[in-house]
């Protein structure tokens, strides 16, 4: 017998959103980082269907790319970036809309750390 009977009520389909994510890494082998660095602040925008997904694709990704994160502050979405009275100059929604076109984590920018 088949689950999609007419009587079977469809899962509503959550659409993807971009989230804004600040992740602090630590040092690891062969992460890339520059020579004394302690570690970075990596600005990623990242698609999901709520901040949490975003969340851990990000972290996953990070990790697959021999990155160590440590921290990660959510800023939300563009509209609660907006609503909460941040600038959000043209190029950061260019990045941000691709991540949504593309269903991906994007790092825009990465800060390392120096002791």
């Amino acid at each position: 017998m088949s689950d999609t009977s007419p009587d079977t009520p469809k899962k509503k389909k959550r659409p993807q959103e971009v989230y804004t994510l600040l992740v602090e890494v630590g040092r690891h082998d062969g992460d890339g980082l520059p020579e004394g660095a302690s570690g970075a602040a990596l600005m990623c925008y990242a698609s999901g269907v709520d901040e949490a997904e975003a969340v851990r694709e990000t972290v996953a990704i990070l990790k697959q790319a021999d990155l160590a994160p440590l921290d990660v502050t959510g800023y939300g979405t563009l509209e609660e970036r907006l609503a909460d009275g941040h600038e959000v100059p043209d190029e950061e929604r260019e990045l941000m809309a691709r991540a949504l076109a593309e269903n991906s984590v994007i790092v825009a920018q990465m800060t390392p750390f120096f002791d």
